[in-house]
């Protein structure tokens, strides 16, 4: 039977991480394990967990850590990893887990050549405090995963994300610097999209819950989600993080990415653009999108008056 490795972060989780580890034990597939790192939690998570150690035996091993972030406590979940297991499989203290996440996220990935790396992420179902639900999110995905999509926006919910050792292995050999990293789910997009296989699938794999400290949440009305979108983009104004994060992938990975379509396609969007003409010609021949018309055409616009 196929095994898979949770890796959890966990901070200041008391008041949730006892549904998300009921949640593991509920999957319906058998073989796993959990590595969890505390990012240096002052409340009782851990006590918690250690409260579940005798009945979790030899399915969980956890350390407490200095307080280093959600970036880096996640990167150093993936330096841990173990790669006897055949999948791993991010998630969230805070979040349920639906009892078939882990069984169709090993259906899904074994139509892959294990050689190859391969993600696949799944749509999520909003629930509030109380797990009440809220509807679904994101959207199923309008245009296909693809690394011309990766440079510029994550489709790709984290706690919904599970992938290969091939992937693994991938981001492992070549470990980006955590300033330079907009999230974990977003490096894991972009590189396997470069390389390997991002799959997709419509069915929730999570409740995610939307408490207010969320580092990341969701959102269902489409007035909601542009305001957050929009919010996304000023949060980034004259940082050009989306370009930061291409220059990290560039130049770690820029010399094993013999696909010249791709190849091109990141140096373009990379290079300086300092002039008006400058920019409408790159926006003449990129071919990088976001997955709505609206988006893009907002993508467009930044992209000429300098944002991006």
């Amino acid at each position: 039977m196929k095994k898979i490795e949770v890796l959890l972060s966990s901070y200041n989780g008391e008041a949730y991480i006892m549904e998300q580890l009921n949640s593991l034990i509920s999957q319906t597939h058998e073989a796993w394990n959990i590595r969890l790192r505390d990012d240096g939690s002052s409340d009782r998570t851990l006590e918690v967990v250690e409260a579940r150690q005798t009945e979790f035996s030899e399915h969980i091993v956890w350390e407490k850590g200095a307080n280093i972030g959600v970036i880096p406590s996640f990167f150093e979940l993936i330096r841990q990893a173990d790669e006897s297991a055949d999948y791993f499989s991010f998630c969230d203290q805070d979040d349920v887990c639906l009892p078939r996440k882990m069984e169709r996220a090993i259906q899904s990935l074994d139509t892959v050549d294990p050689g190859i790396p391969a993600m696949v992420f799944t749509s999520t179902q909003l629930a509030d405090n109380d797990l009440n639900l809220l509807g679904l999110w994101p959207d199923k995905p309008l245009k296909s995963p693809s690394f011309y999509n990766a440079l510029v926006q994550n489709i790709a919910v984290g706690a919904t994300v599970t992938f290969n050792r091939a992937a693994l292995q991938l981001i492992r050999r070549r470990m980006p610097h955590m300033s330079h990293v907009l999230m974990h789910d977003w490096w894991f997009y972009l590189c396997v999209s470069a390389f390997g296989e991002v799959l997709y699938d419509p069915e929730p794999s999570i409740l995610y819950r939307q408490h207010g400290g969320n580092a990341v949440g969701g959102e269902v009305s489409k007035i909601a989600k542009l305001k957050k979108k929009w919010a996304s983009f000023r949060k980034h104004r004259g940082t050009h993080k989306l370009v930061a994060q291409a220059r990290e992938f560039h130049r770690l990975y820029a010399g094993e990415l013999y696909d010249a379509e791709k190849l091109g396609q990141l140096e373009a969007f990379i290079e300086p653009r300092t002039t008006v003409m400058q920019r409408i010609r790159y926006l003449k021949h990129s071919k990088l999108y976001r997955q709505s018309k609206l988006e893009n055409l907002l993508f467009r616009v930044l992209v000429l008056i300098g944002y991006i």
